[in-house]
């Protein structure tokens, strides 16, 4: 089934180009049918590229859904123009009385600062404490694993004394959870983060289950008792490029940046890297859709609570 996205967007041209099933407004508009309703609260810098990322892989589902494109305030990033967010992003305002089914918060790159010092983390925090009366389930991705940490059990950021750059081995636990259903028990995840998620903070400190982990990684996938948060701290969207793409940005801003690991063939970048964690990731996006929206949420949307 498709997933339903706004005419204009950006992605439609893309996902079409690669034989992806998308539906514009106009289409969707006159099936009786009622698709999933999934809120995207969208950090990252490069809005587009994220869109696209993602989008993928909630299309990779016999599941339809509906994507609302969600900001979190009225700052434009420079690689974004204000056009595409004043055409395509709602604000809190405009959907706070509305319930959805599902929602995304993606990572930012603002993980290398203390949450104090983030400008928009108050408004944040409202979104997140709305989502968890008015969403069946919300799907945390790196530093928002990190910011829903805060604000749900009052953990502060914890950084790494290096970056986490490349692709690593996660391990899944001894416990059987649908989320995990068809995981291999070891697989690919791309990661590319200064903060960090210790497995004895997780399980001291909160009630989350660790689904899998890795040795380097600490936590990368964990699930709230009730299902309602889902905790991964990888980049399991990411193109096969995107780290190399991050590597040659970092090279040209003289950050002198290590050569991710595990990615690049023979550890050498002028190798053309291969994804290794593309059906890792499609099983992911389809579980959480599957089990942990679709199966849970009420046929009536307003009674979510």
């Amino acid at each position: 089934m498709p997933i339903n996205i706004p005419n204009n967007l950006p992605a439609k041209s893309v996902l079409n180009s690669e034989q992806v099933f998308v539906m514009t407004e106009e289409r969707y508009a006159h099936q009786d049918i009622r698709p999933l309703s999934l809120l995207f609260l969208n950090l990252m810098p490069k809005k587009i590229n994220t869109e696209i990322q993602y989008m993928r892989k909630l299309s990779n589902t016999p599941l339809q859904v509906n994507i609302t494109l969600l900001r979190v305030d009225d700052h434009i990033p420079k690689s974004t123009p204000r056009e595409h967010m004043d055409t395509f992003y709602k604000s809190f305002d405009e959907i706070k009385e509305q319930n959805f089914d599902g929602m995304i918060v993606t990572g930012a790159a603002l993980d290398q600062l203390q949450f104090r010092d983030v400008s928009y983390f108050d408004s944040l925090s409202k979104i997140l404490l709305w989502a968890k009366r008015h969403v069946t389930s919300t799907l945390f991705s790196c530093w928002g694993v990190a910011a829903a940490l805060k604000i749900y059990y009052d953990i502060d950021i914890l950084f790494l004394k290096n970056k986490l750059s490349g692709v690593y081995k996660e391990y899944l636990s001894s416990q059987i959870d649908t989320l995990t259903r068809g995981f291999d028990d070891v697989f690919d995840v791309p990661v590319s983060r200064y903060c960090d998620f210790p497995l004895d903070v997780i399980k001291n400190r909160t009630d989350i289950k660790v689904l899998a982990s890795g040795t380097e990684t600490g936590m990368y996938l964990g699930i709230s008792p009730d299902h309602r948060q889902v905790y991964v701290s990888g980049h399991p969207e990411y193109d096969a490029d995107t780290l190399s793409l991050e590597y040659y940005r970092d090279l040209e801003a003289n950050l002198d940046p290590k050569i991710p690991v595990n990615y690049f063939p023979d550890d050498d970048p002028n190798k053309k890297p291969l994804c290794t964690w593309r059906g890792h990731a499609s099983l992911l996006f389809c579980n959480w859709l599957n089990y942990y929206v679709y199966q849970e949420t009420p046929y009536d949307i307003s009674t979510i609570s």
